[in-house]
């Protein structure tokens, strides 16, 4: 199609979308649950369909060279398929936060007034590789009471319009608007370059993947993006900690999946345990074929371990690859993570109540823990069932989003004749 016809179907798509959300404001937690069960059950019935179409998908991406790391991503395995499903059935167990009311107070004058959670709208979710988003960013908009306008990466085209499919089919025999699950049928970058014009019909853009793609959707979108760029996080390691709690939790948070945003990058240690901490963890990090790039007084301690340089201080290598500083107290920890940290993710660990307490007031990251493990800052390790993404900027999400994250509220005041004098 030219140029003209694709606009044309992005916005016609986006004003469905639009029209459709309208509908969604008073359905009720039961349809909504009904829906998310029978969706799982068909995903779940359909499998071997679903796998021969993504089979497609995942032939076309080892032709063109792809790693196994995609490959892995792309392929909607027995247990990825499973775990669609469960996230489905988990996100339709979780209170639905569409008109809670949070707060109520009472004016002088009688009147009542409070705050309810209401749907976002529209929103649009642009993300790469892994089909099963299809899914889990379906089930959360649609919970949350939100129309979805999905555009996935043109590798995994046909999963994501199976999946969707799926979804829609069972919106339609609930009688309920099969627009509110939208997705781009077409892998043109311009359609995705159209739909980021589109703020008339679209409330909120997600973009998940790597930095280029989220870089690329902030600079062209006139919508509000809520985004993360990357995840350099780190673990600070105090001269009153706990040595034994300090390496299981580096190991856990480099080796348990090094290649995802919350994996710690660089560690921080402080000067005084150096060299009695460095040289066992490192031979730990060894046995995971973790390579190690040092400070100067890294190297003392760690011989083997390469040097260094300014550029390993701000990478996400996603990789076993790991920096690390030695630190002359908790203000240079606090100080270089200030200067080189991605507000993602940081970890103190430390038996000082005192110090603990001034790392979480004055480290800036969407989560900070104290004695645990970077690899916890995800929607279901905190409690939110299910998350959508995780968010760096401040505005109006910071952390992993979930339900509430996807709702807003709005003023709502009772009165008894009150009028303004």
């Amino acid at each position: 199609m030219n140029e003209q016809e694709l606009r044309n179907l992005v916005i016609t798509i986006a004003k469905e979308a639009k029209k459709a959300s309208f509908k969604l404001r008073n359905l009720s937690s039961e349809v909504k649950d009904a829906v998310l069960k029978k969706v799982a059950q068909k995903i779940r019935e359909k499998k071997e369909e679903l796998q021969k179409i993504n089979a497609q998908d995942v032939e076309e991406a080892r032709a063109q060279g792809q790693s196994k790391a995609f490959i892995d991503r792309l392929t909607l395995s027995d247990k990825v398929i499973e775990s669609m499903a469960k996230g489905l059935e988990e996100i339709a167990a979780l209170p639905d936060p569409v008109g809670e009311v949070i707060k109520m107070w009472k004016r002088p004058n009688g009147l009542l007034v409070g705050k309810m959670r209401i749907p976002l709208g529209v929103i649009a979710i642009i993300y790469e590789s892994r089909p099963n988003v299809t899914i889990d960013a379906a089930g959360l908009c649609f919970k949350s009471g939100n129309s979805v306008i999905l555009r996935g990466g043109k590798e995994a085209l046909r999963s994501n319009l199976a999946l969707a499919e799926i979804f829609r089919e069972t919106l339609k025999e609930f009688n309920l608007p099969c627009e509110v699950i939208q997705i781009i049928p077409t892998p043109d970058r311009k359609a995705m370059e159209y739909l980021l014009e589109l703020e008339e019909y679209v409330d909120l853009v997600i973009p998940r993947g790597g930095e280029g793609l989220i870089r690329f959707v902030t600079e062209k979108s006139r919508i509000p993006v809520i985004k993360h760029y990357k995840g350099v996080c780190h673990v600070y390691v105090d001269e009153e900690a706990d040595l034994e709690m300090a390496k299981k939790i580096v190991i856990n948070a480099k080796c348990q999946r090094p290649g995802v945003c919350n994996a710690m990058e660089t560690l921080l240690v402080h000067e005084k345990i150096a060299s009695t901490f460095l040289p066992q963890v490192a031979e730990e990090y060894k046995k995971y074929g973790v390579e190690l790039r040092g400070c100067p007084e890294t190297l003392k301690y760690v011989p083997w371990a390469k040097s260094a340089t300014e550029e390993d201080w701000y990478a996400e290598y996603l990789d076993l690859i790991l920096a690390v500083k030695v630190v002359k107290n908790l203000d240079e920890a606090i100080a270089h993570i200030a200067k080189y940290g991605s507000n993602h993710t940081e970890a103190i660990v430390t038996e000082n109540y005192t110090k603990a307490m001034k790392f979480l007031k004055e480290v800036d990251a969407s989560l900070v823990l104290v004695n645990a493990s970077t690899r916890l800052n995800d929607g279901g390790e905190l409690g939110l069932g299910a998350e959508i993404g995780i968010s760096t900027t401040k505005i109006h999400a910071y952390g992993p989003m979930g339900l509430e994250e996807l709702t807003t509220t709005k003023f709502i005041a009772f009165g008894n004749g009150q009028i303004r004098t």
